[in-house]
């Protein structure tokens, strides 16, 4: 019998579509059902689409500048990272450590406060050709520094953790509602990949970041530009396959049903061509089966990739195994991804002798490696590494009854993060802080800076790039302002 004469049902029987994806999701998958459903959701209008069409997909568009970069991988490092123990040698610190701070200072954490300076236990050096001086902590970066631009002078000008981490991602101080960095790129590029989602986040195993899900909100954007999470375990996506009573033949089946229901919709719905886009993703769900599997799939990546990431050590397999899936996933045309910890380990607020090793052992590694990997296979010129935290870390000891157990309040006032590739310039450093790595003196990049330049190198413009949300235009920097840092990316952007 074939499938026209098994389902000749009259219209008016039929099920209805959402009813009958809910019941027979065929073992597409959570996250493949759910990235399709919200296609549905989309009806905004990107600039350089006519008002009389409003419709959103994840088709591959382009910016109005030529672009450096389709892709990037953002390593987020909540908690703080110590710039002055890690990426900002301050020689005058560690001079007049144990006197006290001349200056005014804001501290987080009053009942321990403290004005005596803190100089760093680890020592310095130069590395690279570059000759770019940094801690004894981060040797793995000491071997891409040539391909690093190194920013020591970051500034949001909050000392808190979840004010700063939705400036740098939603593009104004401690907001919630507003969309990430990446839903804005996939908003105005969409995807290269059409099998993927555009836009995919890696968590710990040991479970969500500091503001949790927020971190990757689509804000008032359609669901269609949220991150989608993977699992941070195998298997990293539930429900891909199909119950075996389901696979094969009956599964093709089905899904040709579901697309004479489609395409029967469609014909009470003439002249709808966002109907017919519709339509066709969800002809997407059953090569995500195959697609997605893949992807995850690191079992083929040789012995030497693997060991370069660290997965062969205890110490660097988690991390690393994420690291290398977020290259097969960029590889794969996925426009962003973003790794997370499980809380806030570079919160250094006691023992930073010893909590600070144990969190760049297991990160080091598995972040240098990233950059080498996209490097060797001709992918670092298109793809851009993010490295850095919320904010950074005081000069001044925070008081826990001995030294040994001392460690640094926050500090969003001057602070470091690095980027490699995608247009970055690569074997410099961009601004300073002070003497004493409190504040940022020179070149100073705020968080909108830095989301105004990823802008510029995959060419957009973040002050063109409108969504209307309530009647009212929006951009990623919203009032707040932002511009491109010329200085720290090639000549040919």
């Amino acid at each position: 019998m074939t499938s026209e004469n098994t389902y000749s049902a009259p219209v008016q029987c039929l099920q209805s579509r959402r009813s009958f994806l809910e019941q027979n999701a065929m073992g597409i998958g959570s996250v493949a059902l759910a990235w399709l459903l919200a296609q549905e959701e989309g009806r905004a209008v990107p600039p350089a689409l006519p008002k009389d069409k409003p419709v959103i997909d994840l088709k591959p568009k382009s910016g109005p500048y030529p672009a450096t970069a389709r892709a990037m991988i953002s390593l987020f490092q909540h908690g703080g990272p110590s710039h002055m123990d890690l990426t900002d040698p301050k020689p005058e610190l560690s001079k007049r450590s144990g006197t006290d701070y001349p200056g005014e200072i804001h501290f987080s954490f009053v009942n321990q406060a403290s004005k005596k300076l803190l100089g760093t236990p680890f020592k310095f050096r130069p590395y690279g050709q570059c000759g770019t001086e940094l801690s004894e902590l981060l040797p793995h970066l000491g071997e891409i520094v040539d391909d690093v631009c190194l920013i020591r002078s970051m500034h949001t000008g909050a000392n808190g953790h979840e004010v700063s981490i939705r400036y740098f991602h939603g593009g104004v101080p401690g907001v919630t509602g507003r969309p990430h960095l990446a839903s804005w790129l996939v908003y105005g590029l969409g995807t290269e990949s059409q099998n993927l989602p555009a836009y995919m986040v890696l968590t710990d195993p040991g479970g969500h970041p500091v503001d949790g899900v927020l971190n990757w909100s689509n804000g008032f954007m359609p669901s269609l530009f949220q991150g989608t999470v993977l699992r941070p375990k195998e298997p990293r996506i539930l429900n891909l396959d199909p119950p075996s009573h389901l696979r094969g033949s009956l599964q093709d089946r089905s899904l040709a049903f579901l697309d004479q229901i489609n395409r029967r919709h469609l014909a009470t719905h003439p002249g709808e061509s966002d109907l017919e886009a519709r339509i066709a993703s969800y002809e997407l769900a059953a090569r995500m089966q195959t697609a997605a599997r893949e992807a995850l799939d690191i079992s083929g990546e040789t012995e030497a990739t693997q060991k370069m990431y660290g997965i062969d050590r205890d110490e660097t397999k988690e991390y690393g195994t994420r690291c290398l899936i977020a290259r097969r996933l960029v590889e794969r045309g996925v426009r962003f991804v973003q790794l997370f910890h499980s809380g806030q380990p570079w919160d250094n607020h006691s023992h930073i002798k010893t909590s600070l090793p144990g969190i760049c052992r297991k990160t080091d590694q598995p972040s240098a490696a990233l950059v080498k990997d996209l490097k060797q296979r001709g992918m670092l010129d298109s793809t851009i590494v993010h490295w850095g935290g919320e904010i950074g870390r005081l000069p001044v000891t925070q008081e826990q009854g001995n030294s040994d157990a001392a460690g640094r309040d926050h500090n969003g006032q001057g602070f470091s993060i690095w980027m490699a590739g995608g247009g970055i310039r690569g074997g410099m450093t961009f601004g300073q802080t002070d003497e004493f790595g409190h504040k940022a003196v020179e070149n100073v990049v705020t968080p909108n800076d830095y989301q105004a330049t990823l802008m510029r190198l995959f060419g957009l413009d973040h002050e063109k790039l409108i969504f209307h949300h309530n009647g009212q235009p929006q951009i990623i920097t919203n009032s707040r302002g932002g511009k491109v840092v010329p200085e720290i990316i090639t000549s040919t952007v």
